[in-house]
């Protein structure tokens, strides 16, 4: 037993100098030594870390891992805590399906549906409280928000900025209107400064979102300091995923883009090598909605985030679905590379934004982007703008919910929307990479046009609230869309996550055997798995010929999905409508 008066241990010789020599990068007229003490102090007030650095592995995932996204309260029925309903329906419909699940910012906020936080180390008491979410928490991997770009205009920290209140009246980032401002890149065509009266005259403070997201200011080391309490308070509640949110903006510089900054890429280094050390298990997953060298560059060297978002996914899978042409799909994962050891892909297709656009820049025709949206907005969807250093305008995202936004093809409505959808979910579930889906995608939720009328806002077309009576009697009827979603994608992720052909770091080869297939080879990393995943994502019928896979011989290959024994090189492979076979030799 420790005596009440003994030192402290001292923290690894490792874990000091690395961050000693980040500190001094960030924060070079500091003392690094005393700051140092100051990050140890504030992540580890108990000096719990690990005596040694986790090595870059890929032992923290396997095949079994997929993640729900969520909002606390995209279930409801006016009685109980959404906190609890969500948690019903996770152990009623999602045990076995996904053992994660990410709960979207659960805080007080004032808008952007929670992303403009007035207190993080509150549960937004509409939802439940923090023992809710640690129930959630013991039986699924959880992931939380780190929103740390911004917070509320209306929370503590601004309002104490504003009466000029300590350490608060250097948390926020001001510039001045006579700054060259033209090279900032935002997704918003909002003004970027917002004039506010403090207790120490007018100031202009930086907005990369909304005049009630105002940026907080890196450049002060108490506002790191202060992000790893709560990144602390968060593990400690049982939080084993860290969402970084709109990490790519936190470091801003006046005559310079402020978006990926080295030094945004040095505090993500600096929670790297908290997250090694740590007795916890803790994944950094850092959100960077844009093109793919740039998203890429989080990985760093193997020493940044864990995971990334795989940001092309969702318009390069619309745009297979809605042309009936896995050509581009094809090319573009045909130039991925694999994950570096110690990291993973996150796949998606459908979030609680909108759909991006701006990651398929350049890996399709504006043509085609052009054509997407207007196939989009003909099934009731929506687009939302983001501004350009010109002064003009450019689709951002569509909005729609991914059910909706497939409804209709580039030949107009087909009545096959259901196995479309379903074959769009299931490319998310075959390639390299750990899948996730948004609840409104394994419900098959149609567009919320009544939300967005109400609530004036493009993105509440893809955030209904589920009244929580009427969806469970709508999945007790194997006959509506969502029952028949839901069955089958929670049956194909069950599937899934007994091939080992399936891990995150598996081998992943895309083939080409049709324009109307995408077509990936996965091997396990012992080798003795391999799974052809093959998609049709048109509406025709695709008869691919003997010899089109390169299967391996005296191999007994078996479909997954419909446990037929096939003789693809004596017989070719026949694929109905949207159907996917996963093709396996065990």
């Amino acid at each position: 037993m420790t005596q009440p008066d003994a030192k402290p241990a001292p923290a690894p010789a490792a874990l000091d100098s690395r961050l000693r020599a980040l500190l001094m990068r960030l924060y070079p007229d500091r003392d690094s030594d005393a700051l140092t003490a100051e990050v140890l102090n504030a992540f580890w007030p108990d000096r719990t870390w690990r005596r040694r650095t986790r090595r870059p592995g890929n032992a923290l995932w396997s095949q079994k891992d997929a993640v729900l996204i969520t909002y606390g309260d995209s279930l409801i029925d006016g009685v109980y805590k959404p906190l609890d309903l969500l948690r019903d329906f996770l152990n009623s419909h999602m045990k076995g399906t996904v053992n994660g699940v990410h709960i979207l910012p659960f805080f007080p906020f004032t808008s952007d549906d929670g992303f403009a936080v007035t207190d993080y180390r509150k549960v937004n008491p509409a939802l439940g409280d923090w023992p809710d979410i640690q129930r959630i928490g013991e039986d699924f991997n959880l992931m939380s928000d780190l929103v740390l770009n911004h917070v509320s205009s209306q929370g503590t920290w601004f309002n104490a900025y504003r009466q000029g209140q300590e350490p608060y009246d250097r948390f926020f980032f001001e510039a001045s209107p006579d700054d060259d401002l033209s090279m900032v890149v935002r997704p918003r065509t909002t003004p970027l400064l917002q004039e506010v009266e403090t207790a120490k005259g007018i100031k202009h403070v930086w907005c990369t979102f909304s005049h009630d997201q105002v940026d907080l200011d890196f450049r002060n080391p108490e506002v790191l300091l202060e992000i790893l309490r709560i990144i602390r308070l968060h593990v400690d509640m049982g939080v084993k995923i860290i969402r970084l949110d709109a990490v790519a903006f936190v470091w801003k510089e006046p005559g310079t883009p402020s978006i990926h900054l080295p030094k945004t890429h040095a505090i993500v280094q600096l929670l790297r090598v908290l997250a090694d050390f740590a007795s916890e298990s803790v994944i950094l997953l850092t959100e960077t909605n844009v093109p793919k060298a740039e998203n890429l560059s989080y990985f760093g060297q193997l020493n940044e985030a864990h995971w990334i978002y795989n940001f092309p996914l969702p318009p390069l899978i619309l745009h297979a679905m809605l042309s009936g042409n896995a050509v581009s799909l094809s090319k573009w994962q045909r130039a991925m590379p694999p994950a570096p050891q110690g990291c993973a892909y996150l796949n998606f297709s459908a979030s609680h934004d909108g759909i991006g656009m701006r990651p398929a820049e350049g890996l399709l025709p504006d043509e085609e982007i052009a054509r997407m949206i207007r196939t989009v907005q003909s099934g009731g969807g929506l687009a939302s703008m983001r501004a350009l250093p010109d002064g003009g305008t450019a689709v951002y995202e569509l909005n729609a919910t991914y059910f909706s936004a497939v409804r209709k093809t580039y030949r107009g409505e087909d009545g096959m929307q259901v196995p479309r959808f379903l074959c769009s979910q299931t490319v998310v579930m075959s390639l390299e990479g750990v899948p996730a889906f948004y609840i409104h995608a394994m419900l098959g939720t149609p567009n919320d046009l009544e939300g967005v009328d109400r609530r004036g806002m493009n993105r509440a077309i893809n955030r209904h609230r589920w009244d929580y009576p009427a969806l469970r009697r709508l999945l007790e009827d194997p006959e509506s869309d969502q029952s028949r979603v839901l069955t089958a994608l929670s049956d194909r992720l069950k599937m899934r996550a007994k091939q080992p052909a399936f891990h995150p770091n598996a081998t992943n080869f895309t083939l080409t055997v049709d324009d109307r297939v995408f077509c990936v080879w996965r091997q396990s990393i012992d080798r003795s798995q391999s799974i052809f995943a093959l998609h049709n994502v048109s509406a025709e019928t695709v008869e691919l010929p003997p010899g089109a896979l390169n299967l391996i011989a005296d191999e007994t290959w078996t479909d997954l999905l419909s446990g037929e024994t096939l003789h693809p090189e004596e017989d070719g492979v026949t694929l109905a409508p949207y159907q996917c076979r996963w093709i396996s030799n065990r």
